[in-house]
Order: C-alpha cells, then structure tokens, then sequence
C-alpha cells in the first residue's frame, strides 16, 4: 500500500533500506527537524545508481552524509525551478547548495556543500588547555601543640598553568608546607619534580618551575588578557575532585570588588563568578572568550543560602605578583598605608572637622607605630587624596564606568619601598606628604611563611608565640568564635609597637613534679618577667637563660603568677625533656 507523500517535500527511506543501499547511515539521521519523517517507506523506486556529491569527493562532507541524494533518494530537495531549496539557517550547520536536474517534477539534486559564512555569531576561541598542570603535593604541617616536632605527612592535588620563562603558577595554599611538588601535563603518565620559587602568602599565589626540559617540550604559555567587565564569560579549567581528568566549568563575572583572601588574611581586588569551583580547581586557569586567562580559580563561598559563588584572583593581583618577583628576586609582599580609617559621610562631622563643601576623603583613626609614615600623619587628619586621585567620603575612588572600589586597590597596586604623594587635611589647612610604603607588621601574623613555629621550655612550661595558625591549631576553623577573648581582643585591635614585638603565651604545662598547682594554665599571655616587660620569645628566653635571681618569677594575663626556685626548675628542666623525647630546651632559632 503506496503511502500518500506530502507536497513538495520528498520522504526519507527507513533505516533498513538505507543500509541496504549505501552500507552507511541515513544522512537524515542526527537532524532534529527530519527524525519525524524517518522510517518512512520510499513511495518510487529509486532510478539508477545514487550519485556522489562534489562536496564528498572534495572532502567537505563527513562519510555517510549527502549519500542516497538521487532523483527520488532519503533527502531529495523540492522547489520551484530554477531557486535553491529552502532549508532552516543555522550558524552551525552547513547550506546546501542545489541546482534544477531539469526533471519533469521540479526535482532538485544536492550536488555541492559550502560553510556557511555566519561563523563569527558562534565563534569561540577553544583556551589552550595543554598549558594546564595538575599539582601533586606532600605537605608536612607544623605541630603547634608540640612545636618540636612536625605532624604527620598528607597528599593532595590541585590544578595550575604554565607561563612564559619556564614558569608554573599555582595557589600558595596548594604547596603550603611543601616537602615535595609534582607537575603532570595533560595527557601525560609522567610526574615531575618541580621547584618552588616563591610563596606569595597575602595574594594566595605560586610560583614553580621544573628542571627536566621535557616537560617543557611541545607546550605554549598561556598569555594574560585584561580585567574582564561584567558579564563577560569565563571559563575554569583544572583538575577538580570528581575525577581523573581535565575539567572545565564556565560562567560570567558577577561582581568585581575588593575580596577577603581567606588564605591570606587580607584584602585585594578580586572576580565574583558564577561558575562552579571545586576543591582541586584551585590553582586552575579562567579564560575569557578569546582564550586568553583572566584569572586563577582560589576560593569558593560554601553556604546553605548560596550557590555556585566563586572567587577568581584577577591578572592585577597576578601581574603584580610576577613582577615583584622579577625585580626583587622573591616575594616582598603587597604594601599597606599603615592607617586605620572612618568614613566622613555625616555632614556635622565633616563641618567638625573643618572640611569645606567640597572636600572630600576619610578621618584617620589610628596610626600603625611601625609604618614609615607614622610621623607624618596623625589621628584625626583627613586623608583627601592617594597619589593625585580623591577619595569620596565612603572611602571609595572611581574604578571603570559606572564603578567605584577602595582606595586600598591604589595601595595594593604599588610596590614594598615606593614612594605615595599623599594629602591630608589638618586643623583645616591641607598638606601634602610623600609617604614610603612597607608591608604590614602584625602584632599576631596571619603566617608563619614556612617557618617551624618557636618555643622555649623551663620547668615544663611551654612558651611560644600566638600567630593565626597557632590559633587555627588550637580551637579548629572557627577559633575567631573559640579562641579566649583577651587574644581575640589583641588579633583584632592591638598593633605592634615595634618590630621585633611578639605575643608571648604558655601554651602548656608538661606535668612535673616541680609544677605542681600550675596545669590548667593554657594559652595564657606572659606581660612580665621578674618585673622586666616581656617583648618577644627569644627576649624571655634570654632573661630566664641569664637569670642569677633566686625565683623565677612570670607575671601573666588575668594577675595570674608563677613563681619557681631557678636551680630546681633549671635542673627539672632536662628530666621533662627526656621523659617527653624532646631533642631542646629551645627551638634553633632562639639560639641565633
């Protein structure tokens, strides 16, 4: 029973006859606009051998498509004479282009296939994702409970990329503590030994290199591209958990501003996006759409009321780390003005404070002692403008078009010992200071930048300096919640006034005979010894070291004291040591 064709439009044959014909697939196959016809049987037989088109001879069809295109075949094209048959346009499909084969019906035959010339909607430059590594790291953590000795050794992997100078980057929080780094290219089965040039801490990037020029063999650095605007599309590649190989994940930026670099312990400028970022996808590459990378993939905002939020170091951050590198031969670190600020957006305070109407800028509060500019400026000044660009009364200088940002990115984009000219209001006369600019001396560091942390033990008592980590060791992610209020207080508000200056505590009290009564003493600070102000460990150190006194006497936090015979806690001392296996009374850098 002959089935009834529709107008104009010719049937294509099931899938069996086509095999059976050509011993290849149905070019209608794959084609959502023409599935609803296929299984279809032929209404007329098919008229000598099926011609080849041009374009398959020429290369330009794939193998299986534009076959069985005859008079009467599984696609035959109907249209008026003389015009080309019409099909729907699409930026990724080819067009057909067909001639009249002069038959009775109007039949046309497909006899040539040519790209279609609206590429440029579509196009996208593919990211060179052979430049992307991924990290191997073994890292041996500190052990600040017992700073003699370091906890026990873990793996982990994470993502980087290669860029010129035979130079690897990475996330600084993916080879902290690092005994051993590996780098693997994509779609290699070698590790490589690789080195690590320098750390920078505060902007959370690394820098690596490998030795074996193999591993530089056949790979193309990849080239940095602008700040990208809002919107624009990007691109994560790396090698996040889930799986063994490359990953890539794209979104827009969402918001561009001065971020809290949680490795870091600082602010910097920092990229929103709304692609995915995993654990593993640190370190990682985002492209933007000309292929060229815009940023590194270095943290993510876990919350139950929030999704795919994910942070991106900007090329700023990147490019200034790479050429403090250059010019210094290691990192020095981004610098800070040293001040604490109050925004001057109240009328009456800005009268106050004799500022005219249209002056503009922010009230300094406090003054870091150890900043090079602390005789310069004074408490109460009016900070007006940073290196000739003004400061609105939020703080905030102009950015790009319709955007506004910190005054600290003016900051953040010099480097450790430039010079800033600086104007400042004072008693209602303005004034102008070129300020040098140093990195930021904490009174508790945020790192301790590889370094085996310090201690000092007498009697039992383990003294030792407070630092984040320490903290972070002691009462876990949320000590900022946990830790004791008198050393929050200090983490927060407190500045050092010099800069050797350290918090001194008692971490602990190894149990002895000697220190009876003092066991619960935990992370307590030390203010005095013997009525001599304590500065720093290795100044404690030294005093109890020398002390020729009867008692040793420590006066610490909340009027707590601890008074010991010197010549007993001296010679109970190496005892303690022993029956804990500790190798000294003192870390090797108090001995300096």
């Amino acid at each position: 029973m002959e089935t009834k064709r529709k107008r104009g439009r010719g049937k294509a044959p099931d899938a069996k006859a086509a095999e059976g014909q050509t011993g290849a697939p149905s070019a209608s196959e794959g084609s959502p606009m023409e599935d609803a016809e296929a299984g279809a049987s032929s209404p007329r037989r098919l008229r000598g051998r099926p011609r080849k088109p041009v374009a398959e001879a020429e290369g330009q069809l794939p193998a299986g498509e534009g076959q069985n295109e005859g008079r009467d075949g599984g696609r035959r094209q109907k249209a008026k004479r003389g015009e080309s048959a019409k099909r729907p346009s699409s930026p990724l499909r080819n067009s057909l282009v067909v001639v009249n084969s002069g038959g009775e019906s109007g039949d046309q035959l497909v006899v040539a296939e040519q790209q279609s010339l609206r590429w440029e909607q579509v196009a996208r430059v593919v990211p060179s994702m052979d430049a992307v590594v991924k990290v191997f790291c073994v890292h041996t953590e500190p052990n600040f409970s017992l700073p003699w000795q370091r906890k026990r050794q873990y793996s982990s992997s994470s993502s980087g990329f290669i860029i010129g100078d035979r130079r690897v980057l990475t996330n600084a929080h993916s080879v902290e503590h690092h005994t051993q780094v590996k780098l693997k290219k994509r779609g290699s089965d070698t590790k490589y030994l690789a080195t690590v040039l320098a750390i920078g801490t505060e902007c959370d990037i690394a820098l690596l290199t490998v030795s074996d020029d193999e591993f530089w063999d056949g790979v193309s650095p990849l080239e940095f591209g602008s700040l990208p605007a809002l919107q624009d599309a990007v691109t994560v590649v790396g090698y996040p958990i889930g799986g063994d190989t490359i990953s890539v994940t794209s979104g827009v930026v969402s918001r561009m501003e001065i971020l809290s670099y949680v490795h870091g312990s600082t602010e910097l400028l920092g990229l929103q996006i709304d692609a995915a970022i995993n654990s593993g996808n640190s370190g990682g590459p985002a492209f933007n759409d000309k292929g060229k990378c815009v940023g590194i993939a270095f943290q993510s905002l876990k919350h139950e009321d929030v999704e795919n939020i994910g942070y991106v170091i900007p090329t700023p951050v990147i490019l200034h780390f790479i050429r403090d590198y250059e010019k210094s031969g290691g990192y020095t670190g981004f610098p800070i003005l040293g001040i604490e600020w109050q925004k001057m957006e109240n009328p009456d305070l800005r009268k106050a404070m004799g500022m005219q109407p249209d002056q503009k800028g922010v009230r300094i509060r406090r003054v870091e002692p150890t900043a090079p500019e602390s005789h310069l400026m004074k408490p109460s000044d009016i900070l007006l403008s940073f290196d000739g660009i003004d400061i609105a009364n939020d703080g905030t200088i102009p950015f790009r078009h319709g955007e506004r940002i910190g005054f600290s990115y003016l900051v953040s984009q010099k480097y450790t010992g430039e010079t800033a000219l600086v104007k400042i209001l004072r008693k209602s006369e303005v004034h102008e200071f070129n300020v040098k600019l140093e990195t930021h001396k904490r009174l508790i560091p945020a790192h301790i930048k590889g370094r085996p942390p310090s201690y000092y033990i007498i009697a039992g008592f383990v003294f030792t300096c407070i630092s984040v980590p320490y903290l972070r060791s002691e009462y876990g992610k949320d000590y900022e919640y946990d830790a004791p209020v008198k050393l929050l207080d200090k983490l927060l508000h407190s500045m050092a006034q010099s800069e050797d200056e350290q918090l001194v505590v008692v971490s602990q009290v190894l149990v002895a005979d000697i220190n009876i009564g003092y066991e619960e003493i935990v992370n307590t600070q030390v203010l005095s010894f013997n009525g001599k102000p304590v500065k720093n460990l290795k100044g404690l150190a030294t005093l109890v070291e020398n002390c020729n006194e009867e008692f040793l006497q420590f006066s610490l936090d909340y009027d707590q004291i601890v008074v010991l015979e010197t010549k007993t806690a001296k010679a109970a001392t190496l005892e303690i040591l022993s029956t804990h296996c500790i190798p000294s009374a003192m870390s090797d850098d108090l001995r300096a």
